[in-house]
């Protein structure tokens, strides 16, 4: 469960603005569990009903997550995963999840850095696991910058629609398209949900018995 409610998000968006979207990606890539793309919605869709920047969400959105990955980057080069072995169940990183996140990491390498962004699972430990593993930075940094912008602009942009759009939903068409977009967003977080344990068993499989 978030420490922080929908009212809290909103509230931090309307005190800070785009720097508040900026920390708490920051933070959730460092490995912090912050709901971070919950707040770049959030921002997104306050931008769009109230006149706010596109651009400025998504580069403060794209530069947390680029700052936030390169941190956790360098503090998994430097204590791998040991410290998530010892530490992780305090932020959330299960055994389970760091043996799903190995197995993914070796048969595509570099791809799950880009991947990783757009996986709640992921999103946080990526950056761990490319330091863990000892990932080239340069190769890491051009792999997690491209996730990391595409990210941020594909939900900046579809949060930011809907931010828009809402208030020109008129009538029964107009609730009959935005309960069609609901439903379409409902069935992706299904779609993501199912895949992600078929991952587990599948990393489970591929590397039985304890983390190492």
């Amino acid at each position: 469960m978030s420490l922080f409610s929908h009212h809290d998000l909103h509230q931090f968006i309307a005190d800070y603005g785009y720097w508040a979207i900026a920390l708490f990606v920051g933070l959730e890539s460092m490995g912090i569990p912050l709901p971070g793309e919950t707040i770049l919605i959030i921002g997104a869709g306050y931008a769009g009903s109230h006149g706010g920047s596109l651009a400025l969400v998504t580069l403060s959105a794209a530069l947390g997550a680029i700052i936030g990955d390169n941190l956790g980057y360098v503090v998994s080069r430097q204590l791998g995963t040991r410290f998530l072995q010892r530490y992780g169940s305090k932020i959330g990183v299960t055994p389970a999840r760091i043996k799903l996140g190995q197995y993914l990491f070796m048969r595509y390498g570099g791809k799950v850095v880009f991947v990783g962004r757009f996986i709640a699972v992921l999103r946080f430990l990526a950056a761990f696991l490319a330091g863990t593993n000892r990932m080239l930075w340069p190769r890491f940094l051009v792999a997690n910058a491209a996730g990391a912008i595409v990210w941020a602009t594909v939900v900046a942009v579809a949060a930011y629609s809907l931010g828009r759009g809402i208030h020109a939903i008129r009538g029964p068409v107009g609730l009959i398209t935005f309960a069609l977009a609901v439903a379409a967003l409902v069935a992706i977080f299904l779609y993501l949900r199912r895949n992600e344990a078929a991952m587990q068993a599948a990393a489970e499989k591929a590397l039985p018995g304890p983390v190492v």
